[in-house]
């Protein structure tokens, strides 16, 4: 009789190691699939950006300055090979666009452009959907670090190598507001 209590026990530790391990597995390849949404619509920005910036030179020349920013925190977001990189690369892009949007309100003639209206429009759809791909993104990964921290099932996660993802968050800078002087 003791033998299989011993059996059932161990059947149920396997079963349970299992449907632990498989979990994690779920929440691994959903935080990845989530960043992935993610990174579609980050390159929909990309894809924007430099002709928002072509369609600004025109009008405002002497903020050569603010469009080589924006250019160069594109450049760096959409070259970053680390998920921390990409996020740090993010928050300076966001808050370049938002120095460069500032700039433009500035230029009534820019503001009348339909070519700048109907990118700047395509931008903050893109940027709707990025800040729900993120917020989608910070769920995954938060039930995801959940379950690698949480005891049992941290036991498998150290076991076979799960590590805590990191969160999108938005920086202290990109909190703040522009301002622009002239």
């Amino acid at each position: 009789m003791p033998q299989i209590i011993i059996g059932i026990a161990v059947v149920l530790i396997i079963l349970w190691f299992i449907g632990a391990y498989n979990g994690l597995v779920k929440l691994r390849n959903m935080v990845r699939e989530a960043f992935s949404t993610m990174d579609v619509f980050m390159k929909k920005r990309y894809d924007l950006i430099p002709n928002l910036v072509e369609t600004v030179k025109g009008y405002a020349k002497h903020e050569q300055g603010t469009l080589e920013k924006v250019i160069s925190a594109r450049n760096a977001a959409a070259s970053a090979k680390t998920v921390e990189s990409r996020i740090e690369g993010e928050s300076a892009l966001t808050g370049t666009l938002k120095t460069l949007f500032a700039v433009a309100e500035a230029y009534p003639d820019l503001k009348a452009n339909t070519n700048f209206m109907d990118l700047q429009k395509q931008l903050q759809s893109v940027e709707g959907e990025i800040a729900n791909s993120r917020k989608y993104y910070n769920a995954v990964v938060r039930d995801y670090n959940i379950k690698t921290e949480a005891f049992p099932s941290v036991i498998v996660a150290n076991l076979f190598g799960f590590r805590r993802e990191p969160m999108f968050e938005i920086a202290g800078e990109e909190r703040a507001n522009v301002k622009v002087q002239f």
